[in-house]
């Protein structure tokens, strides 16, 4: 039983010497004391007659917890040192959230169970960002207010919380991740689960709604004492050993079943997060060489590079570590190992279009006619790559939390759906329980590769499954700037957004239309859901595909509203020379500037691009 776990050994002393993470005593009382001032001329005090008190209201107050939501997530600057961004992910901030999240995680299985509920449990695992032992202690509090028992996982992976509510003898309700994935060591950030996967962002909004109002009326110290402290167990121990079973029961060695990735060379680049564990607890154990891996320890402060599969910095160590050391594969992840990226004993990196087109080539082979979603900044040419296959490619919206509940919803309508993945590395499988976990991703890939060796197949390697999948020629992203206060942005962002489909719409930008994905049930620029229950919008966008009367279609623009900063994002794709800078063109002078656009958007990147072609 979970209330039986014992603290961590093997992992916890292996991956955390070198941390910073606080110890819990057994049986001492364990305190938190922070303190925050409102400023009090933001205070507007409500009463009412038939309310029980009077009803602090702090609006200024409130709207810090709110745009601390990031889709699905909960992101801020927990640490001074970033110019122009003051820390709003405080102690008091992180309390809040924490004691709101245990209210709805309990109201929801109370409405499960129909019957009170007690003793609801819930786990916190965290990246090793410096900001983490203050914050985890944040959590710890607000859980204890909610009535919560919490467990401690110590430095853990965003996979590896989800499965604490999956795997015995864990098995908790629910589980945060703290972390905020590839951005800076300032910025830190929560992820939450229950049973059923990742919190929506709508389910996020509901949570951060509350927390606003807890936050904003207590209005002097906080203190907290937590009689009973959190329970240090080792989840990744355990997640390990279920990855390790998986290699050795779907590859069956007929030599060495216990150690099939004998004769095998991975190097793995951890860039300093999370994901040193996948190197020690699971590829040196099933008898891969490992020499020649990359920043393994965890360091919060990520010295060598940003842990990100995108980062052109990672991926230029890995490849050349992989040719260095002339190695089978090499693996890169992010921060907290729900993305991942490889090389290929090549040294060529294959991450965005070619890590989709890797994975729903292995994926199709094992179920044929299946549909792969994505977010819609994919190639033509992958559609294309797909279709060959034998797919079904459907185009949604971006947001790796977006593009995973488009897969689910798609499977319940009766639609096959095994693969869902985003450019930026984010990949979920039915199999896997649609979780977007960047080491059972990388699982799969060392499978294929062990199965393909056996088979003598293995000419060219893993890129062999890829090499008929074509690159688009051009490939760009533009930012504009919204000129307002950020209160108003999001409100901005949507009018400018909606402003680009009436255009499109009406005809008024000729060779542009609305791009849709009819059989998923996807309409209006890879946006709107036309079935029986569309899912929320959380942010704003539409791709628009562009033909011209030699070409056809040679390309397509994206347009987005960033639900992190107060900008717009253009993404541009095309099969023909200068096809991106003449999309641009039009889409400054035939929609910016005619809209009047221009006035509420920094345009100057739009403007440089259209009339040189360099950003």
């Amino acid at each position: 039983m979970a209330s039986t776990s014992t603290p961590s050994q093997s992992l916890h002393h292996h991956i955390t010497a070198n941390t910073n993470f606080p110890s819990f005593s057994t049986n001492k009382p364990f305190h938190i004391t922070y303190s925050f001032s409102l400023n009090k001329s933001s205070l507007r005090v409500q009463s009412s007659s038939t309310a029980k008190y009077n009803e602090v209201v702090v609006d200024e107050e409130m709207d810090k917890i709110r745009r601390l939501q990031n889709g699905s997530d909960v992101r801020g600057v927990a640490l001074e040192g970033e110019k122009g961004r003051p820390v709003d992910l405080t102690p008091p901030a992180v309390e809040a959230i924490a004691e709101s999240f245990g209210e709805w995680v309990k109201n929801g299985l109370e409405k499960e169970k129909g019957r009170p509920v007690t003793d609801v449990k819930i786990s916190l695992g965290r990246d090793p960002r410096i900001s983490g032992a203050t914050l985890s202690a944040a959590v710890f509090a607000g859980l204890a207010r909610a009535g919560s028992v919490a467990f401690d996982m110590g430095l853990a992976t965003t996979p590896a919380c989800f499965m604490s509510i999956l795997l015995p003898p864990f098995m908790y309700d629910a589980s945060i991740m703290m972390t905020a994935s590839h951005l800076p060591y300032t910025r830190n950030g929560l992820k939450f689960f229950t049973k059923k996967g990742g919190l929506t962002s709508p389910e996020v909004e509901e949570i951060c709604d509350i927390a606003a109002r807890k936050y904003a009326n207590r209005l002097a110290k906080v203190s907290s004492v937590l009689q009973t402290p959190p329970m240090r167990v080792d989840i990744m121990s355990t997640y390990a050993a279920h990855l390790r079973d998986i290699i050795k029961q779907r590859v069956n060695h007929p030599l060495h079943y216990d150690t099939p990735l004998q004769g095998f060379q991975i190097i793995v680049n951890a860039g300093n997060g999370s994901g040193g564990f996948f190197t020690w607890h699971v590829l040196d154990k099933l008898g891969a060489d490992t020499f020649g891996s990359l920043h393994l320890n965890p360091d919060g402060m990520f010295p060598n590079h940003i842990p990100n599969p995108e980062d052109k910095t990672a991926m230029a160590l890995t490849r050349a570590a992989v040719l260095e050391n002339n190695a089978d594969l090499g693996i890169v992840f992010d921060t907290d190992v729900d993305r991942s990226g490889v090389v290929d004993s090549a040294g060529n990196p294959i991450n965005g279009d070619k890590l989709i087109a890797l994975m729903a080539a292995i994926i199709l082979k094992e179920h044929p006619g299946t549909t792969v979603v994505t977010d819609a900044r994919t190639s033509i040419a992958l559609t294309r790559f797909i279709n060959e296959r034998g797919g079904h490619h459907c185009l949604y919206r971006v947001g790796y939390r977006n593009v995973i509940d488009k897969g689910v919803q798609l499977n319940k309508d009766g639609i096959e759906t095994h693969l869902m993945m985003e450019i930026s590395g984010h990949g979920a499988l039915k199999e896997n329980h649609f979780l977007d976990d960047g080491a059972y991703m990388v699982v799969k890939i060392i499978i294929e590769m062990v199965r393909m060796k056996l088979e003598g197949s293995d000419n060219g390697g893993i890129s062999s499954l890829i090499k008929d999948l074509e690159e688009p020629l051009e490939s760009v992203e533009l930012r504009m700037n919204i000129l307002t206060e950020p209160r108003y942005a999001k409100a901005k962002g949507v009018e400018a957004i909606e402003t680009f489909r009436d255009y499109i719409e009406q005809g008024r930008i000729p060779g542009w239309e609305l791009d849709s994905c009819g059989d998923c049930w996807v309409s209006e620029g890879c946006l709107v859901d036309s079935n029986d229950a569309p899912a929320a919008i959380d942010a704003h966008m539409y791709r628009a595909k562009v033909t011209e009367g030699e070409h056809g279609q040679y390309g397509w623009i994206h347009l987005r509203q960033s639900i992190h900063n107060p900008n717009i994002a253009v993404n541009l794709q095309s099969t023909i020379p200068g096809g991106c800078q003449s999309m641009t063109i039009d889409l400054r002078d035939k929609f910016l500037q005619a809209s009047g656009l221009e006035k509420i958007l920094d345009i100057s990147q739009i403007d440089k691009f259209a009339r040189n072609g360099n950003i």
